[in-house]
């Protein structure tokens, strides 16, 4: 029974259905005719995931990036961090990168982050010299600082997953997240060394431009100041930050129109919409494996062969790499953080250190086909075939590779932010 229901479910991913229906439909199946579960049990267990207070969080961080997308807060940070590194060899794309990581964050959202900041970024470096597959695959990879540069939805969903405080999956992003920066950074340097790079700019023109970005560069410092001082908790930081999206998009920048804010609402309940509906489906699958224990006999079977922590690590990586190239990284998530964590505990692994791994190399299947979503939005960005983009796809692999292997070799690169916190 349970081997046709896996044939179905692969049958169901190749004919490209929705992840969230494959969850539904390949679990259900399994939890009420192969365990003979009643379908009460699924539906609570379902609406107990969906309704945890941690994930109030996400629609709300969903909210102000959509928010200060359309009320010119991007363009004025593209503008800030352009002239700031613009100069420097690759500097548009150390730019890019910058001001990615900034809005990937807000936005909770990777494709609207490469839509907003890459419709800006994208024909100008183009325009100036850079090849133009190189660009659409770094504005892909940049994208996905989402997952690690704070407050970042990855981290909600992840603690929400292992009860972990979001303030600490919060922390144990940061320091991983600037290295991956810098990573791509000296990637960009070397790849567009010699390119010819915009004139300097002068220190009163970085001096207007840090002026016009002040008020969207000061929203993380709203949102990390409430939630490190114990002034507020994540909801009611991410509720505070997108009054402020819209009081400077209205007030400040007066670019921002109640229509604005309509549309910001509906992509806010387009994506939320797309995230609790795989959460909510994930959760069949996590009571099929309570059900049957496959956690503990996972367990068993890792430590009766020996395993090791460095054993597991190469798991994970494996793992990761395979699932993150076919389904995207939500899913990923809920489809494998819950034995990950109870293994990584038994090891004596530090939760926060996993949290970095996985998201290090179920990352890397951003820009791998097939799935590879981000160079498809780039790409259509770009008005480029995403096929010729493909060429520069084993260049960052590379750098998700040794970016991952980072991680794994210096644990306190996510635990000792969040234990000097703590």
């Amino acid at each position: 029974m349970n081997a046709l229901v896996g044939l179905f479910s692969v049958a169901l991913l190749i004919l490209s259905v929705p992840i969230f229906m494959v969850f539904g439909l390949g679990s259900a199946s399994v939890a009420i005719w192969g365990m003979d579960l009643p379908w009460s049990t699924l539906i609570q267990v379902s609406f107990g995931a969906m309704t945890k207070h941690v994930l109030i969080a996400v629609p709300l961080f969903i909210f102000t990036g959509m928010v200060m997308l359309r009320g010119g807060a991007a363009a004025r940070l593209v503008h800030f961090a352009t002239t700031l590194v613009g100069h420097w060899p690759g500097g548009l794309g150390i730019a890019m990168i910058l001001a990615m990581g900034f809005f990937a964050a807000f936005c909770g959202s990777i494709l609207a982050a490469i839509t907003a900041v890459g419709t800006i970024m994208i024909p100008q470096m183009v325009k100036q010299g850079y090849p133009k597959p190189f660009v659409i695959v770094l504005a892909a990879s940049a994208a996905f600082l989402e997952a690690l540069i704070p407050p970042s939805n990855a981290a909600i969903l992840f603690s929400a997953l292992t009860d972990v405080p979001v303030s600490r999956t919060f922390a144990a992003g940061f320091v991983p997240g600037f290295v991956l920066i810098f990573l791509l950074s000296a990637l960009v340097m070397w790849r567009c060394r010699g390119l010819r790079n915009p004139v300097r700019a002068t220190g009163r023109e970085r001096l207007a431009a840090l002026k016009s970005a002040l008020p969207g560069l000061f929203t993380p410092v709203i949102i990390l100041g409430g939630i490190y001082a114990g002034l507020l908790t994540p909801s009611e930081s991410a509720a505070v930050a997108g009054v402020w999206a819209i009081a400077i998009g209205m007030v400040i920048y007066r670019e921002l129109s109640f229509q604005g804010i309509l549309l910001a609402l509906r992509e806010t309940a387009r994506i939320t919409a797309v995230i609790f509906a795989i959460i909510a489906m994930a959760t069949f699958l996590s009571v099929v494996l309570t059900y049957s224990q496959a956690p503990q006999q996972i367990i068993a079977f890792f430590t009766d062969m020996g395993g090791t922590p460095a054993m597991f690590w190469f798991a994970v990586a494996v793992i990761c790499l395979i699932l993150g190239t076919f389904v995207e990284i939500v899913p990923v998530f809920y489809l494998t953080v819950p034995i990950f964590a109870v293994l990584a505990h038994s090891l004596g692994q530090d939760i926060l250190h996993l949290y970095i791994v996985f998201v290090a190399f179920a990352g890397i299947g951003m820009i791998t086909p097939p799935v590879c979503v981000g160079i498809y939005t780039a790409a259509g960005v770009a008005k480029e075939s995403p096929e010729k983009a493909f060429r520069e796809v084993p260049l960052f692999v590379v750098v998700g590779v040794v970016f991952g292997l980072m991680m794994i070799l210096f644990p306190a690169a996510a635990t000792w932010l969040p234990n000097l916190l703590n």
